[in-house]
């Protein structure tokens, strides 16, 4: 089932809205589960900072110099904790509520791909907050936590609390970083805005709106990308082991049988010796075909099937599939060259 980014500004109310999204789920799961003797359709999963026990000084740069901020150790190891997390429970019977800033396109894209791997749909809950909203929540959540801080009391113990506040320095350095999400890219679409100001009744007609379109009857079936979809090989031997054969023992039988006026037909078996079926290999008039030339089209041919194209519609490229595409591939080419 699919994967849910919650996304938005710091002090935004991206928690808040998370548990709105997880009660209205765990009612809806359990409500298409009662009456049945089964257990229910679908597994819900809450990730977060908090749940992972992730500070938020790792997304602080005011002490990191300026030379190495670009490349931030603690919060790319906190980034690879997520997306650990996010990947042992997602799948086409989990549903995955990812809470957290989110802020980075190329990392909500890198979540887009791990979900359409798994054939399972994603999509954006964008928290939306004016940033003067957000910098007075925060500002009063660091007043709130100097009231209540005990003498002695380390401030980092707080800082997995999902009601407390940023350091300033940091909340501003997010806020400059954020990346808002695109509903026109692949990656942030489907997108469902929710606003500080939506009440509980227009919350739930957002979620049941996400819930249409992830988890209904009219949801898009995913597929992964072609480059990810490992061709169907042979039980004989590697793919690109027997394209290399093959093609070499086609341009090997053009040599040994075409005469030296040229323009035979030269006849092999389509599959191994004592195959009954026939390939023809039509040879330009006129003129002998010499071995540069074959391995000159014999490289232009597995380069073009080494990466696929071409071949979508095959389903499995054993030696006879090959040894019939390539004598296709050698007609064509003598015939243009002639």
């Amino acid at each position: 089932m699919p994967l849910i980014i919650v996304s938005g500004l710091p002090t935004s109310g991206k928690s808040t809205r998370a548990k709105q999204l997880y009660q209205y789920l765990e009612q809806r799961i359990n409500t298409s589960a009662s009456g049945t003797t089964s257990s229910p359709k679908y597994r819900l999963h809450l990730i977060s900072d908090q749940t992972l026990s992730i500070h938020r000084s790792v997304y602080d740069l005011s002490t990191v110099p300026a030379h190495v901020r670009s490349a931030n150790a603690s919060e790319k190891d906190a980034r690879a904790t997520i997306y650990g997390a996010v990947k042992r429970v997602l799948s086409d019977k989990d549903i995955v509520i990812l809470d957290g800033l989110n802020y980075i396109k190329g990392w909500r894209y890198q979540l887009h791909c791990e979900a359409k791997a798994v054939r399972t749909p994603s999509c954006i809950l964008q928290i939306g907050c004016s940033k003067d909203k957000s910098k007075e929540i925060n500002d009063a959540r660091l007043r709130k936590q100097g009231e209540q801080l005990v003498p002695g009391e380390d401030v980092a113990d707080s800082a997995t609390d999902p009601e407390g506040p940023y350091e300033p320095a940091n909340w501003e350095n997010l806020v400059f970083r954020y990346e808002e999400p695109n509903p026109m890219t692949r990656w942030d679409s489907p997108l469902f805005p929710l606003i500080w100001e939506d009440d509980t009744e227009q919350a739930t007609k957002v979620f049941e709106q996400l819930w249409d379109a992830i988890a209904g009857d009219g949801r898009k079936v995913i597929k992964p990308n072609q480059a990810t979809v490992q061709r169907s090989r042979d039980a004989g031997g590697d793919y690109l082991y027997m394209l290399d054969r093959e093609t070499q023992d086609v341009v090997k039988r053009i040599l040994d049988q075409q005469s030296d006026e040229g323009g035979d037909e030269v006849s092999l078996p389509r599959g191994g010796d004592d195959s009954t079926e026939v390939l023809v290999v039509e040879l330009p008039a006129g003129r002998k075909i010499g071995l540069p030339q074959l391995q000159r089209f014999r490289r232009a041919y597995m380069a073009l099937n080494r990466g696929g194209i071409g071949l979508e519609s095959v389903r499995n490229m054993g030696p006879p599939q090959i040894r019939e595409s390539f004598v296709g591939y050698l007609n064509d080419a003598f015939e243009k060259d002639a």
